[in-house]
């Protein structure tokens, strides 16, 4: 789930040509944005990374960050430089062992030029030494280093990793991670996937993190304060690792009520999804004054506001359901982040029926029913939103509103056939809305392209015939309030302020 004002989308793609020198040899730069067209100078052209190891040292008291970022890559192309995502200052950056040229471009663009160029298919290790103190860096005029009153948390989306260590920033290129920080004696540092070791020397304490299943920049997370740490197994054998700041005040009860819960919801949307991805699950609650929840890989964020009308297991739901859809099988490009929270938002509306608060169809029938035809929910395009309505409650709930379509279509056979068999078929990999469309299609062994085209792509509210034919309430009926609405709901209250 987001969280924040986009950044513009609308940067001139006439722009990233002009940044790109003709040359008539061979060796030319990688291109400074990896080609999405919703962010044109997110993620990088001319490599692919395998993996980040990165060693940092925070010292909480002044928001200092120094670090030692040692990047392994292959390059796709004959370069003689490549960009980087970054924003800190940097003191020296080696490529292969030899010093590199660098220099700072754009908002957020870290060039690197090799001594030597680099030919296509050469692996290559690119070591950037930097510090800074990340609280005083933006680009396009908004931060996502959250500052706390014990430390700091990098935790956002579409973009975070920018202000903690060089990166090439775009979902379509996952690694694998090392997270290695050294904090003050006291304070602690959480990171993805597993505690591999913590040592201590000289008055501080080193946290060493491993996430060994490939993850998308934006769900690398960064968590440093002083926190109550718990441990346990869910029963399915996942081990849950947690974390509450110690000044959370009258929240603390209910995040805790909800977060406790992991191993248990966990477990149960294995029976949905097919077996957990990863090799531990949790969550950390920071005392930060965000209001967003986020799936970041293994640990997931969530603000105290989550929990300020008391316990929430809806909205720890929908992030543990975003390891399935969003983590382990990750967006090809930003337009298709349908995939990402309709499901996420379809998986709360499966939970209230395993409450007993309201079942799928009542969920359906109250969100169509809820919208006029003449609301500006029916506008916005779940698969293929743009840049500006990314994140637009439509996404969530006319998102959810397709899948329970969806179901109706193919049956419950063949649909919960689809919904534990995508993970699967695109695990730790890449896909995209029509990936997810042709997959629907050879295994209810149904055409629904037309069902696809009137949810996620129309402008429009469906007509009541295509509407009825989905089993959905039609405009002039009132559909009742499933009692789980208003704990879903809460999960939203991102959509009311964007910004920081």
């Amino acid at each position: 789930m987001h969280r924040r004002i986009i950044a513009p989308g609308a940067l001139a793609a006439a722009s990233l040509l002009l940044a790109i020198p003709a040359s008539a040899a061979s060796y030319s730069p990688g291109a400074p944005g990896i080609g999405d067209p919703y962010y044109p100078y997110y993620g990088n052209g001319g490599y692919d990374v395998s993996h980040y190891d990165l060693r940092l040292q925070y010292q909480p008291e002044t928001d200092e960050l120094q670090g030692t970022a040692t990047i392994l890559a292959r390059t796709t192309q004959d370069l003689s430089s490549f960009d980087l995502d970054f924003l800190l200052d940097v003191s020296e950056a080696r490529v292969n062992g030899a010093k590199a040229a660098f220099t700072h471009a754009q908002q957020h663009e870290l060039v690197v030029t090799p001594k030597t160029p680099l030919a296509k298919g050469t692996p290559i290790t690119v070591v950037v030494r930097y510090s800074g103190v990340p609280s005083t860096k933006s680009a396009y005029g908004f931060t996502t280093w959250h500052r706390t009153p014990d430390g700091a948390v990098a935790a956002d989306e579409p973009e975070a990793a920018w202000w903690w260590f060089p990166s090439n920033d775009h979902p379509s290129d996952k690694a694998t991670y090392d997270v290695s920080v050294a904090v003050p004696d006291g304070t602690q540092a959480l990171s993805n996937g597993t505690l591999q070791s913590t040592s201590s020397k000289l008055g501080w304490t080193r946290y060493t993190w491993r996430q060994n299943k490939p993850q998308a920049t934006y769900l690398a997370t960064l968590a440093l304060g002083k926190f109550d740490i718990t441990t346990s197994t869910s029963e399915g054998g996942v081990p849950v690792v947690n974390a509450y700041s110690k000044d959370l005040g009258d929240d603390d009860g209910a995040a805790r009520a909800s977060v406790e819960r992991t191993g248990e919801i966990v477990d149960w949307l294995s029976g949905y999804f097919g077996p957990y991805p990863f090799s531990t699950a949790g969550g950390y609650v920071p005392n930060t004054t965000t209001g967003y929840a986020l799936e970041t890989q293994t640990r997931v964020y969530y603000s105290p506001k989550q929990f300020a009308n008391g316990s929430n297991t809806s909205v720890v739901v929908h992030e543990l359901a975003h390891q399935w859809y969003g983590d382990d099988v990750s967006l090809k490009g930003w337009k298709d982040i349908w995939i990402n929270e309709g499901f996420a938002r379809y998986a709360q509306w499966l939970w209230s029926e395993h409450e007993g608060e309201g079942t799928t169809q009542e969920l359906a029938d109250y969100v169509y029913a809820s919208h006029p035809a003449d609301d500006a929910f029916w506008t916005v395009k779940p698969g293929d939103p743009g840049p500006d309505d990314q994140f637009d409650i439509a996404v969530y709930d006319r998102g959810a509103l397709a899948i329970q379509a969806l179901r109706n279509a193919v049956g419950d056979e063949a649909f919960f056939r689809i919904l534990k068999g995508w993970p699967k078929e695109h695990a730790y990999g890449n896909a995209s809305v029509a990936d997810f469309e042709r997959y629907a299609e050879q295994v209810s062994g149904k055409p629904l392209a037309s069902l696809f085209d009137t949810w996620l792509y129309q402008p429009s509210k469906p007509a009541a015939p295509a509407a009825r034919a989905a089993s959905l309430a039609t405009a002039d009926t009132k559909a009742a309030q499933p009692k789980s609405w208003k704990k879903i709901q809460a999960t939203n209250g991102l959509h009311d302020a964007r910004g920081h």
